[in-house]
């Protein structure tokens, strides 16, 4: 799970996922950047669209701890299968009838799935490789590492 590629290009793509994801998570538990916050995400999402509250406390959770174990690079498969799961549902349920562009000028009903798309790409990418070089991942499994290669050593002495 912590194994990951040495790759400096995976960091920064964690890090860039995490950074965008961020304030989808902070609108929707903080208030911050014009969200709702907690209170109000929980009565629009529970009321309005009718998900479940166990839902919408993991889609912020997501969004919101799971952003920050991107940029942290710590259990980042967990994270980003985590993003890939919510950023799904979203485009599933209510962006694919926009088709596939976003809606840069205003001229159709809401935004397309090219953004979803880009975002599953990474997802994906984190989840087969890792966090990369610059991650909690990489420094927990290289300690964890010289450990067992250390016990393994007292044994053969």
């Amino acid at each position: 799970m912590l194994n990951t590629n040495e790759s400096a290009g995976l960091s920064f793509t964690r890090l860039a996922l995490g950074v965008v994801m961020f304030p989808h998570g902070a609108q929707k538990v903080l208030g911050w950047f014009g969200g709702a916050g907690y209170a109000g995400t929980v009565e629009a999402f529970t009321q309005k669209l009718g998900f479940p509250l166990w839902a919408v406390l993991l889609l912020m959770a997501i969004e919101v701890l799971g952003s920050i174990g991107l940029i942290a690079g710590f259990l980042t498969r967990l994270c980003a299968l985590g993003t890939a799961a919510s950023i799904s549902v979203c485009a599933y349920l209510y962006h694919i009838p926009n088709g596939f562009f976003m809606n840069w000028l205003g001229g159709q009903k809401g935004e397309g799935i090219e953004y979803h798309i880009l975002v599953l790409g990474i997802c994906l990418a984190l989840m087969i490789e890792g966090g990369g070089s610059f991650s909690l991942d990489r420094a927990i499994s290289k300690s964890a590492s010289k450990t067992s290669r250390d016990d393994r050593m007292r044994i053969l002495v």
